[in-house]
């Protein structure tokens, strides 16, 4: 018979119940219930809510990591591997129900854990993507520039061209939004 990892059983519980409900709305009965365990194993493994939200923003983080890891092809353009990484982690994002679920309590209930977690997320991104432009920077790809700056600029520019302008606009393909991103950002606007 198998052994039963009580501790991943929670966290598989814990991560539904938070995708299902969102922060606020997620208790320790309602994971409990989900895990089927008693809410004292729970607390064998995690202090608290707190806790165990900070260890499934922890392991998605780590899956984020892989997926953009697994993106990177170094005999290619800075560009290319750009639109490839962020490709992968926007997909990643929309189809991993928690994102989706913090991002509407983030909106409608400004719940300040939804905002940190959602947060500690992006940096997750950030960071990638300012290690990346500092790359392009010593190969020679891309001007001299602060990364940080730069890495936010390009995470906010491909946020904008692949869900806010959907709002407002026919949603672009995404050979439009790498046309566009390419515009902005490697080429420029001034003829």
């Amino acid at each position: 018979m198998a052994v039963v990892d009580r501790r991943q059983q929670v966290l598989q519980a814990a991560t539904k119940s938070f995708s299902l409900f969102g922060y606020k709305a997620t208790t320790m009965d309602q994971v409990a219930k989900i895990a089927n365990v008693g809410k004292g194993t729970i607390y064998t493994f995690f202090t608290n809510k707190e806790q165990l939200f900070d260890e499934i923003l922890r392991e998605v983080m780590m899956d984020m990591k892989v997926v953009a890891e697994r993106e990177i092809r170094r005999d290619r353009s800075f560009f290319e591997n750009l639109h490839r990484v962020l490709d992968a982690l926007l997909e990643f994002r929309s189809e991993h129900e928690l994102f989706i679920k913090l991002s509407q309590e983030s909106r409608d209930f400004g719940t300040p854990q939804a905002n940190e977690g959602l947060d500690k997320l992006e940096n997750v991104v950030l960071e990638y993507l300012q290690r990346e432009v500092e790359y392009a920077v010593d190969q020679g790809e891309v001007k001299p520039c602060d990364p940080k700056i730069v890495s936010l600029v390009m995470f906010r520019l491909y946020i904008v061209l692949t869900a806010e302008l959907n709002r407002v606009h026919v949603p672009l393909t995404k050979e439009q939004i790498k046309s566009y991103f390419h515009l902005f950002l490697a080429e420029g606007l001034a003829e």
